[in-house]
C-alpha cells in the first residue's frame, strides 16, 4: 500500500489582523456587504474583498422598554433568522472604527447590531 506524502506548509507567517463578526438577517446581507466593501476593500495579503458567510443561524432577543427596535415590541421576544458574516482587516484602530460606523452601523438594518471585534493573528505566506 502506497503511503501519502507528507504536506509541507513552508512561508507561513503569523499576521496581526481584526477579525469583525457580524450578525445579519438574510434579506439584508448583500446591502450590509456593498455598504462594508463601500467604505473598504478589506485588502489584505493580495486580496480584496475577503468574507466568510455562515447560515443559517438564529438570533434572540428581548426588545426593552424605550428601545426603538427593527424587529418587535417592548418586552417581546424576538427569533431572527440570521447570518454570521464574518471579515479581517490589518489592525488598524483608525480603519476599524471607520469600518464599524460608515460600513457595519450606516447598513445594518438594526438599531443595535450584535458586532464582534477580535484581535487575532491569521496565518500566511
Amino acid at each position: 500500500m502506497e503511503q501519502a506524502a507528507a504536506v509541507s506548509v513552508s512561508g507561513m507567517r503569523l499576521h496581526p489582523v481584526y477579525r469583525i463578526t457580524v450578525f445579519v438577517p438574510p434579506a439584508h446581507l448583500d446591502a450590509l456587504k456593498r455598504g462594508i466593501l463601500a467604505v473598504d476593500d478589506l485588502a489584505a495579503g493580495g486580496y480584496a474583498h475577503g468574507m466568510w458567510e455562515s447560515a443559517p443561524g438564529r438570533e434572540q432577543f428581548r426588545v426593552q422598554p424605550g428601545t426603538a427596535s427593527a424587529a418587535g415590541q417592548p418586552g417581546e421576544l424576538v427569533r431572527e433568522a440570521t447570518v454570521r458574516l464574518e471579515f479581517c482587516i490589518p489592525r488598524d484602530p483608525v480603519r476599524l472604527q471607520r469600518l464599524l460606523d460608515e460600513g457595519v452601523a450606516a447598513h445594518h438594518p438594526w438599531h443595535s447590531p450584535a458586532v464582534f471585534v477580535e484581535a487575532v493573528e491569521f496565518a500566511a505566506p
